[in-house]
């Protein structure tokens, strides 16, 4: 990949010769429409869920554990979306798992960077934002 790029079809060849590497690995199927299934089915669809649901139970003060239960299903959900639309594995283990490593990765950045909003607000007289998702105690 040390040519240079000469338009968006060429960065499309790109992506899905990249992704090839991984075909069997993170991504499922070998056609070339496994990485744009990928990006929109769990990416894009899962990851907007992922988020809302990250910040719904933060913002109602729930545990974490509520939302990693929910994240399960999601990826349930989610792996189902692959089988109906484009004839994937329905029980597959292995992308199952790397569906959820994504799913609950991005409800945990959802739900941490809610609850230090949270908790910066609430409680402004003794905690402040420390980055995105942390916040740290006020010095006294």
């Amino acid at each position: 990949m040390n040519a240079i790029v000469q338009s968006g079809a060429d960065v499309i060849h790109a992506i899905e010769s990249a992704a090839g590497v991984f075909a069997g690995s993170i991504f499922e199927g070998t056609d070339g429409s496994f990485v744009w299934e990928f990006l929109f089915i769990t990416l894009i669809l899962g990851g907007l869920a992922a988020r809302a649901t990250g910040r719904a139970n933060a913002g109602t003060w729930r545990p974490y554990t509520l939302t990693f239960v929910y994240i399960l299903l999601l990826g349930l959900a989610v792996r189902f979306l692959h089988f109906a639309l484009f004839q994937r594995t329905l029980l597959s283990p292995h992308y199952y798992i790397v569906d959820e490593i994504v799913l609950q990765a991005i409800a945990l950045w959802s739900y941490r960077a809610t609850r230090a909003g949270q908790m910066t607000r609430q409680y402004r007289w003794m905690f402040e934002k420390s980055g995105s998702t942390g916040w740290i105690r006020r010095a006294e």
